[in-house]
C-alpha cells in the first residue's frame, strides 16, 4: 500500500495557523527571485549544533520564525538572533511572518535560559529580539530587561544588541529597557510614512522614531540601530527622507534590505531593487553622516551584527579622535 501526503495542503493549513487573519485577503503574485537573492540551504555541521542548542533550551528564534534568508550563513558562524516572550505576535504586520494571535503567559524563567545559552553559544555578540506583547500592561518591557541583566551576568564578555517592539501606548516601559544597557538599541521603522497603514498597521511612524531618540537622550553612550524594507512601492525620495528623519533623532546604524514576500496572503512585492541601486543608497545614507550603513539585497536587521558592532564601536572612536 502506497500513503500519499498531500504537502500542499499541510503548507496551506500551517500557514492558516500561523497567519489566520490573512486568510480572507486574496492571493498576492510571487515574483521570481533573481540570481543575486539565492542562498545556499543550510546543512553544516556548526549550523546543527546551533540549532540544537537553540531548540534544547526551548528558545525561539527570529532567524526560523521569520524565514530569514540568512540562517544557513549565520547558525553556521554561531550567530543566532533570539526571539523571547514566546512565538506569537500580538500584530499582523502585511510583511512579517512571525505567527499572530494571543500570546502565552510569559515564562518567568526565560531570562536565565536565555543567559545560560549566550554562555553555551559563546557568543561574543548577541541580538536579542522579541514579538510584540500589546497584552501585556508594559509590553514586556521588564522581561526584556531581565533577559539583558541575565546575559550580563552569566556572560559578561558578550556585547548585547536588542531590537525592540515600539511598546506604542505602555507608559514608562522604553526608559526600562533603555536603563538596562544594552551595547545597541534597534527599533526597525521597515517602511516609508506613505506605506505603513498598508504595511505596518498596528504601528505609528513618529512614535517609532521618537522611540530612537528617547535612547540617545537618556543614554547618549547607547548606539542606535533601525532599519527599512525596499521593494514595497517606495520612492528613492522617501527612502532618502527617511534617512534624514533618522538622523534627527541621532540614529548612528541604518540598514536597508530587501522585502521578500513569505507567502502569497503577504504584501506583495513591488519589485526587486538591484545591487547598483543598494550601493547608491549606502552611498547617500554615509554622506549624510550615519557612523554604519549596511545595504544590500540581503540586509537584516541582526545580519552580520557582531562585525558591525566591533566596525560601529571604531568608526565612533575615529570621530571622537581617538
Amino acid at each position: 500500500m502506497v500513503t500519499v501526503i498531500d504537502t500542499v495542503a499541510a503548507r496551506a493549513q500551517q500557514r492558516e495557523l500561523r497567519h489566520p487573519e490573512k486568510q480572507a485577503r486574496p492571493d498576492t503574485p510571487v515574483l521570481r527571485k533573481p540570481d543575486w537573492l539565492r542562498v545556499k540551504a543550510p546543512g553544516s555541521g556548526q549550523y546543527l549544533e546551533t540549532k540544537k542548542i537553540v531548540h534544547d533550551k526551548g528558545l525561539h528564534t527570529v532567524c526560523e520564525e521569520a524565514a530569514c534568508p540568512n540562517i544557513g550563513e549565520c547558525w553556521s558562524q554561531k550567530h543566532a538572533t533570539l526571539m523571547i516572550m514566546g512565538d506569537t505576535c500580538t500584530r499582523a504586520c502585511a510583511f512579517c511572518n512571525v505567527k499572530t494571535g494571543l500570546p502565552a503567559a510569559l515564562d518567568p524563567d526565560e531570562p536565565v535560559k536565555v543567559g545560560r545559552a549566550v554562555a553555551e553559544m559563546g557568543l561574543n555578540h548577541v541580538v536579542i529580539t522579541s514579538v510584540d506583547r500589546d497584552d501585556l500592561a508594559d509590553g514586556g518591557g521588564a522581561h526584556f530587561a531581565e533577559v539583558v541583566r541575565q546575559i550580563r551576568l552569566q556572560a559578561p564578555g558578550t556585547t548585547i544588541e536588542i531590537l525592540t517592539p515600539d511598546f506604542l501606548r505602555k507608559d514608562g516601559a522604553a526608559e526600562v529597557v533603555i536603563d538596562a544597557k544594552p551595547d545597541v538599541f534597534n527599533h526597525n521603522l521597515e517602511t516609508v510614512p506613505r506605506l505603513y497603514l498598508k504595511i505596518r498597521p498596528g504601528a505609528r511612524y513618529f512614535h517609532s522614531l521618537r522611540l530612537l531618540q528617547q535612547v540617545k537622550e537618556r543614554d547618549p553612550s547607547q548606539f542606535t540601530k533601525s532599519g527599512i524594507m525596499v521593494g514595497l512601492g517606495e520612492t528613492k525620495e522617501e527612502v532618502m527622507q527617511v534617512m534624514d528623519d533618522m538622523r534627527s533623532a541621532g540614529v548612528d546604524f541604518i540598514t536597508i534590505g530587501q522585502y521578500l514576500q513569505p507567502t502569497r496572503k503577504h504584501a506583495a512585492i513591488d519589485r526587486f531593487v538591484t545591487p547598483e541601486e543598494f550601493k547608491a543608497y549606502e552611498s547617500i545614507a554615509r554622506a549624510k553622516g550615519f557612523l554604519m550603513v549596511s545595504s544590500s539585497p540581503l540586509t537584516r536587521s541582526s545580519h552580520h551584527a557582531g562585525e558591525d558592532f566591533a566596525r560601529l564601536r571604531a568608526a565612533r572612536e575615529a570621530k571622537l579622535g581617538r
